[in-house]
């Protein structure tokens, strides 16, 4: 068994007016300016009133609460219920008896404020249904769970920066040609050379025959001229005086 419903007061307003309305010849919206406004056919308390998500309103006799007459709204806007073209101050009620049977009349208010807070229960019932009739549809029929996995041969492409202690942005992605190991740059084609000896060097002078007889050897005197610890601009200007056996050239 459901929890039972209880009737809850929307809205009392403590005097409106009932007119009676000609019958309907076409399809264009009521005018309140058709009815015989100075001469309300009943006047007296009006209450609008909630059962679970069915709403009414009751016209009720001020003094004694009798009730005059009743307009169960299925819907609003709707047929129960409609503003007419000329005022916001009127509408046209469709009233309903014990029997089922029906019958339209004129109602009227005497301000404008209590118009509008009519309007303003009205829509805040039925969003309210609204909302119910949605959360119940989702208990029967759950949302579908998004599908957020890769599909097969499906990639994603994330761009992402880097930033430097100096507060520079730099891309992952690198740039320029890669470096030697260590950082270094490869040496030159061709590997290291030496560079040419110094025209006048005592070490790279040709010996003369005259000298190699003299000494016995003619590689005697070379290990003596290439320890001297001359440079090879001073040798080149002043020959030396230790080593005859060498000519200058």
């Amino acid at each position: 068994m459901g929890e039972p419903e209880y009737e809850s007061v929307v809205l009392v307003k403590q005097e409106v007016f009932v007119y009676k309305i000609p019958p309907r010849q076409s399809n264009r919206s009521y005018r309140a300016a058709d009815w015989n406004l100075l001469d309300p056919i009943w006047t007296g308390r009006l209450r609008m009133v909630a059962k679970g998500r069915s709403l009414c309103v009751k016209l009720e006799d001020k003094s004694n609460g009798t009730l005059f007459a009743n307009c169960p709204i299925e819907s609003y806007p709707g047929v129960a219920i409609e503003a007419v073209s000329d005022s916001s101050r009127y509408f046209v009620l469709r009233i309903q008896d014990g029997n089922g049977r029906t019958a339209f009349i004129g109602l009227g208010f005497g301000d404008r404020s209590d118009s509008f807070d009519m309007n303003v229960a009205l829509q805040d019932h039925f969003k309210w249904v609204k909302n119910e009739e949605k959360i119940e549809k989702e208990k029967v029929e759950p949302k579908q769970q998004l599908d957020l996995g890769f599909k097969e041969g499906e990639t994603i492409k994330i761009n992402m920066k880097i930033t430097k202690k100096d507060g520079s942005e730099a891309s992952s992605r690198l740039t320029g040609k890669k470096t030697g190991a260590g950082g270094l740059l490869p040496p030159p084609p061709g590997g290291n050379k030496i560079s040419p000896p110094v025209a006048g060097s005592p070490s790279h002078q040709p010996a003369s025959a005259s000298g190699a007889a003299a000494g016995g050897t003619e590689w005697g005197e070379f290990t003596s001229a290439g320890v001297q610890s001359t440079t090879a601009s001073d040798a080149a200007a002043t020959p030396s005086k230790t080593n005859a056996n060498w000519v200058q050239f």
